[in-house]
């Protein structure tokens, strides 16, 4: 597999298309940082971190809106790609929809959203956006 996190977030896509409630994605732990922002946001209802086999697998369970069951993620695209990879300053740190989403940093401080790299004044990897 060339790139792991296009897998995991189309596994999600996939997931949220066909309305599942629960998604296994195969661990690692950028995915596993990758969960812990998307749960810390209100993107995804709850995670579990299973330890079987050598590898493990990350349980996901979808956030859906009770009364029109739609889901709390709209959009999720991969911006940085192993062919391209795409790294900002602190000063250019993009800003989704207008501040409304959120994009996926990855920084020399750890994996965190665009607006704690702000607050932290670094730059990194545009990994995703999520709105």
């Amino acid at each position: 597999m060339t790139d792991p996190i296009a897998d995991y977030l189309t596994r999600l896509r996939n997931a949220i298309k066909a309305s599942h409630r629960i998604v296994e994605i195969p661990a690692s732990n950028i995915k596993k940082e990758i969960t812990k922002v998307l749960h810390d946001k209100g993107y995804i209802q709850n995670y579990k971190f299973e330890e079987n086999g050598p590898q493990g697998t990350i349980k996901i369970a979808l956030k859906y809106n009770p009364s029109t069951k739609q889901n709390a993620i709209v959009s999720l695209s991969r911006i940085s790609k192993p062919g391209l990879r795409k790294y900002v300053k602190h000063e250019d740190l993009p800003r989704v929809i207008n501040g409304l989403g959120i994009a996926i940093l990855s920084t020399s401080r750890g994996v965190m959203t665009d607006k704690e790299a702000r607050v932290e004044g670094v730059g990194g990897e545009v990994l995703c956006y999520v709105y």
